[in-house]
């Protein structure tokens, strides 16, 4: 069960997303960050990719700023985080894999140390 305490919930989403604000938005400006990941019917933008958008919004608010529905995206994006670490690729090179990737798109670079 996730927290509902905002302080636990910016923990938790400042422990998945180890990117900069500044980092993240130069990734999704890369041709790697807009090929992957769930499109909608309509072949636009990812879902990670939107996600990645609203995560360097977050990073660039003020904590007594945040909204319940910017609470709420923070708690979606630290629960897809620890998903996608512990589906971590076997045999692939994960510094160009697809895996590594749709991850940055929500804020965190696995190959990123400390």
């Amino acid at each position: 069960m996730a927290s509902e305490d905002p302080d636990t919930i910016r923990r938790e989403f400042g422990e998945a997303v180890n990117m900069t604000a500044g980092e993240l938005e130069t990734w999704l400006g890369s041709e790697e960050s807009q090929a992957v990941g769930q499109k909608g019917d309509d072949g636009g933008e990812s879902t990670g990719h939107a996600s990645g958008r609203r995560i360097v919004e977050l990073l660039r608010t003020k904590k007594d700023d945040l909204t319940d529905d910017d609470l709420a995206h923070m708690r979606k994006v630290h629960g897809y985080v620890q998903r996608h670490l512990a589906q971590e690729p076997r045999e692939e090179d994960v510094e160009t894999s697809k895996w590594r990737y749709s991850l940055m798109n929500w804020g965190h670079d696995p190959m990123k140390k400390g």
